[in-house]
């Protein structure tokens, strides 16, 4: 009996100080990735606030060709709403809203993932020249995880996870606009 006894309060122990190392760690964590393309802002902005244009170029709309995909509103407007289900995980469900657009400059959207995980996260298309015909593309995202979930940051690489998957986007958004 002793021995159980001591067992659970080594575990007890181990999740209070879990619980309160979580206290500790940040909760936001964001990633931005950005791309030159050989294109007029205006042209590379155009294309990129249509969130039906991301099928072409977006790598989580890549990962499942057989994901059902339904829209409310009108594309390229504030209000405008992706939605997506997948039977892969790495997928699953949730949708896309575009929140505010700044013309010619930024494109702020809101995802709400429902499957796997629920959460709401904030993501971002800017567009900057660089000259004349050069267009700097940045995408980025911020995330948020609740106490104690936020332990979590400790052990993913959310920049590398999520920063490889917006560079292999960007890369494919080059490629179709620097096709045209």
């Amino acid at each position: 009996m002793k021995i159980v006894k001591k067992v659970l309060l080594v575990i007890g122990g181990l999740i209070a100080l879990f619980l309160i190392i979580a206290l500790f760690v940040k909760k936001d964590y964001s990633v931005e990735r950005e791309i030159t393309i050989n294109k007029a802002k205006q042209n590379v902005f155009d294309y990129i606030k249509f969130l039906k244009n991301q099928d072409n170029y977006s790598k989580w709309a890549t990962m499942d060709p057989a994901m059902t995909k339904t829209y409310r509103g009108t594309d390229g407007e504030v209000g405008f709403v992706s939605a997506w289900d997948s039977k892969v995980e790495d997928v699953g469900t949730g949708e896309q809203e575009i929140k505010k657009i700044t013309d010619g400059e930024r494109l702020d959207f809101e995802l709400r993932f429902i499957k796997p995980f629920e959460s709401t996260e904030k993501a971002y298309m800017t567009t900057e020249n660089v000259t004349e015909g050069q267009t700097k593309v940045k995408w980025g995202f911020n995330g948020h995880m609740n106490y104690p979930m936020n332990m979590m940051l400790m052990f993913m690489d959310f920049e590398k996870m999520i920063g490889d998957d917006l560079d292999t986007g960007l890369k494919n958004l080059k490629a179709v606009l620097e096709k045209e």
